[in-house]
Order: C-alpha cells, then sequence, then structure tokens
C-alpha cells in the first residue's frame, strides 16, 4: 500500500527536490524507514544517532500529531496521507540574505524585470538571484539559440558559451539567435551580438573551442550551471561526466525530426545521462539532425524548456525535472513523462564509482580519431573526382542512392533510389554483376549500406566519400544544399 508523503521546502533538497512522493508501508515507521531508504540524505534530518525521530521534526497523519497517535506505529490507510513538519527559524539563509543585500538592481533594470519583480516567487530578491548566477551552454546551435535568448531576457548574469562552428544558411531554419547577414560568420560572435541586443547587462563570455577531456573541466568550474545543446554522443558523455565530477546541474535538451526530450541532471539529486544511457549506440545506427533532419520550430520548444528549468533552479522555486524526464511528440502535440532512476552501479555516480577522471569519449563511443577516422577500414571509397571521371567516360556501374525520397526530390546524381532503411526487403533490385557506387548526404548511411552488401556477397561496392554534400562542394555547385 502506497500514501502519499508531503516533503516540507527545507528537505525538498534531499528528497529529489520533491514536494511529494508516494512511499509503501502500512505503518508511519515503515514509511518513514522506505522513504529514507529511497532518499538515504534525508535521514539524518529526520533521525538522531540512536534512530529515534529527532525532536524537532513533527510527524502528521492527515492533520494529526502521531505524537497524540501511536507514534511511529500508527497504522495507514491508503487514503491517509503523512506530512513532515521540521521547526524552521522562519527566514532564508543568512549568508544568502547579505550576499543578495550587495547587489543592486538599477532604476533601468527595475523597469526591464518589472514583470518578474510583481512575481511573488521572484521578487526582488529572485532577480538578483538570476543577476548573480552563471550558466554555461554548451553549443549556440538550435537548443542554444531559444536558451541563450531567455536567459539573456531573464537577467542571467553572466552567460557563457562554448561553440567552434560558423554560421550556416542550412543553420538559420531553427537556430533563430542567428540571422542571413551572419552567415560565414562565427557562430559566437553572432550569439553575443544578439544577445547584448536583448539584454546589455548580461555578460558574455566566448570559448570558440571544441570542447574535450583536456578543457572541460576548466571551462565548466566556474559556472553554477551547465545547459548541454550538443548535437552528438561523446560530448553528452562528457558534459555528463564532467558535471557529475564538479557537482554541476545539468540541463539537458536533445531533439530529432518530431521529437525532444528534456531533463536535469543532478548526481547528488538523482541520476546522471550514464543512468538512463549506461552506453551509447553503436557509431552511425542514430542518426543526427544532418542526415535525419528537425523541424525547425521543435529546438524552440526543447531549448525554451531548458531555459525554463534553468532559470528554476536559479531562484530554488518549483519542483526542476530531476530524476523526470519528459518526451515532446510534435505530431501528435503530446507530453509525456517519466520517471528516472539512480543507477546504483553507474561507474561514475554510483555506489562505487569506477570513473573518476574524465575519458577518451570518441573511443568510449566506438569513433575513431579523425585523423584516422574512415567509414570502415575494409570499405572501398571512391571519390567523387573519380566518380566524375567515370561518369564523363560512360564506365558501367550501378550508382545506388541510399537517401530517402524526399532528399533525393532536393538534389540527385541520377542513381537508383533505395532508402537505407528499405534495403534489407529490396536487396534483389541490385544488379550483383556490376560494380556498384553507393552515395547518401555525406557518407554515413551509405557506409552501412556498403557494408550490408558486402554481408549479402555483392563483391565489386564502393562508397561514395563525403556523399552528395561533397559532389556539390566540389564537383557541381549548381546543385541544391540541403
Amino acid at each position: 500500500m502506497a500514501v502519499k508523503v508531503f516533503i516540507p521546502t527545507p528537505l525538498r533538497p534531499y528528497a529529489g527536490r520533491q514536494s511529494t512522493v508516494e512511499i509503501e508501508g502500512g505503518t508511519v515507521g515503515e514509511v518513514l524507514n522506505n522513504l529514507t531508504a529511497r532518499y538515504q540524505q534525508l535521514h539524518q534530518h529526520l533521525y538522531s544517532e540512536q534512530g529515534s525521530l529527532r525532536s524537532y521534526v513533527n510527524i502528521y497523519v492527515n492533520d494529526s500529531d502521531i505524537r497524540y497517535l501511536s507514534k511511529e506505529n500508527t497504522k495507514l490507510k491508503d487514503t491517509d496521507s503523512v506530512s513532515i513538519i521540521p521547526s524552521i527559524a522562519g527566514g532564508i539563509d543568512m549568508a544568502e540574505i547579505e550576499a543578495l543585500e550587495e547587489v543592486h538592481l538599477s532604476k533601468e533594470e527595475i523597469l526591464r524585470y518589472s514583470r518578474h519583480l510583481i512575481i511573488p516567487e521572484v521578487g526582488l530578491k529572485g532577480q538578483k538571484k538570476l543577476k548573480t548566477a552563471s550558466v554555461l551552454m554548451i553549443g549556440a546551435g538550435g537548443l542554444g539559440s531559444p536558451l541563450a535568448l531567455y536567459l539573456a531576457a531573464a537577467g542571467i548574469g553572466k552567460i557563457g558559451i562554448v561553440d567552434f562552428d560558423v554560421v550556416d544558411e542550412s543553420n538559420l531554419q531553427r537556430q533563430i539567435i542567428h540571422s542571413t547577414s551572419d552567415v560565414g560568420k562565427s557562430k559566437l560572435e553572432s550569439a553575443r551580438a544578439s544577445i547584448e541586443g536583448i539584454n546589455p547587462n548580461v555578460i558574455v563570455e566566448t570559448y570558440p573551442v571544441r570542447l574535450s577531456s583536456e578543457n572541460a573541466l576548466d571551462l565548466m568550474k566556474d559556472y553554477d550551471i551547465v545547459a548541454d545543446g550538443t548535437d552528438n554522443f561523446p560530448t553528452r558523455y562528457l558534459v555528463n561526466d564532467a558535471c557529475v565530477l564538479l557537482d554541476k546541474p545539468n540541463v539537458y535538451g536533445s531533439i530529432f525530426r518530431f521529437d525532444g526530450q528534456v531533463t536535469v541532471f543532478d548526481a547528488k539529486l538523482g541520476p546522471c545521462y550514464r543512468c538512463l544511457y549506461p552506453a551509447p549506440p553503436p557509431p552511425g545506427l542514430v542518426p543526427s539532425c544532418a542526415e535525419g533532419g528537425v523541424l525547425g520550430v521543435l529546438p524552440g520548444i526543447i531549448g525554451t524548456l531548458q531555459a525554463l528549468e534553468t532559470i528554476k533552479l536559479i531562484l530554488e522555486e518549483g519542483e526542476p525535472l530531476i530524476g523526470r524526464l519528459v518526451l515532446f511528440d510534435a505530431l501528435k502535440f503530446s507530453f509525456r513523462e517519466f520517471t528516472l532512476h539512480k543507477n546504483p552501479d553507474c561507474p561514475i555516480c554510483g555506489l562505487n564509482p569506477s570513473i573518476h577522471k574524465l575519458i577518451d569519449y570518441e573511443e568510449f563511443c566506438g569513433i575513431e580519431p579523425v585523423v584516422k577516422q574512415k567509414y570502415d577500414f575494409d570499405t572501398p571509397e571512391i571519390t567523387v573526382e573519380e566518380l566524375k571521371r567515370r561518369i564523363d567516360k560512360c564506365d558501367d556501374f550501378y550508382l545506388l542512392d541510399v537517401r530517402e525520397p524526399n532528399e533525393y526530390e532536393i538534389a540527385n546524381l541520377g542513381g537508383h533510389l533505395i532508402p537505407v532503411s528499405e534495403l534489407t526487403e529490396r536487396v534483389l533490385e541490385i544488379d550483383p554483376y556490376k560494380e556498384i557506387i553507393v552515395h547518401c548526404k555525406t557518407g554515413v548511411r551509405s557506409a552501412k549500406a556498403v557494408r550490408f552488401l558486402q554481408k549479402a556477397g555483392f563483391l565489386k561496392v564502393k562508397n561514395l566519400a563525403g556523399g552528395i554534400e561533397a559532389w556539390t562542394q566540389r564537383i557541381d555547385p549548381s546543385l541544391p544544399r540541403y
């Protein structure tokens, strides 16, 4: 039998920041034992070293104090609720008050944030918290764009951004922090200009580097919160591990086509990313947004939710998504929430962690170093220049396009279209006696197709290195890029 337990605000940091939890138990004592077993940090706040309830903690069943019932032996029904009522000092931490008293808002800031200031949950104290807070964003792309804009508008004092890319025209469909005039410019400088245009009171620190095991801890250590807007598995595991080692909250978001995910990983209070996904998928199994696409508005929705969770963490208001994963389906317009559990065997945040420093995340995810990387060391490749020569010579070969039909409509090389997802069922359509040259957009899906064909007994098969993207850049610039 489960009963509802109400957790007071002072104890919520030790109970996954939950205001209520469902706990099994037939008596008050059983419920409290199960509660402190689930949230072990609560035990020292409820019980003395001798194992008795602390004198300044009162327990109520419905509206009755158990001291006047049967104490911890008080029996419970499934309709009962248990409330924990500790004595409180009647105010916030004095050190926090003194620190915030040193923070001042100008007349311009008071006007700018006036709609915040009249919300009781924010008010002057909350706005000062936002002004003194610092957030490091990993990426200034689809998720980073709305995240940065709303954090800046909210008055976050310092925003750091890690990104080494430049603005491409294909970014503008979703990366709303950049504009057409920014194409070819550093994403960091474009983002800085947009942030400062929204709120000149915000300090913007930019880091034009690729996040790595060598620099992650130094970059993150001076920030309160890290917001993960990355688009690849090695960096996600890197961000997670660095946040766990530094005890930093990790506000996580991910997107693909019409689906989005958002949660908050905080290893002190709940699970981390490794608890959710102990191992990454094999390289190439899960396509990136560049390969699979993403609805332009989707990162706006998920990135804004990341901004919301970040602000809640700073204000210490509401119930953050620690231990909860929200999935958004844009086509159905549905939100689903799943409970996440801390893995006691997690190699970095579990009871006996085996990871004590940052590792090689490319190797962990099965990705070869860039200087050595090929799609497969046993897979023959052909360059776009060689393919052009062979086309001009009218050589006899079978050009196989493994992209999707909608991609084929945008631009194609006149090959036979069999999407990689249909290759197993349609393999008999391919002439086994001809040499086969396979291509996709960038060479990733086609490499997977080449490996499949090799295993199926096709001996003369090659992968077009760089795919139609390389063809457009180096052979025929008149073809549309996407």
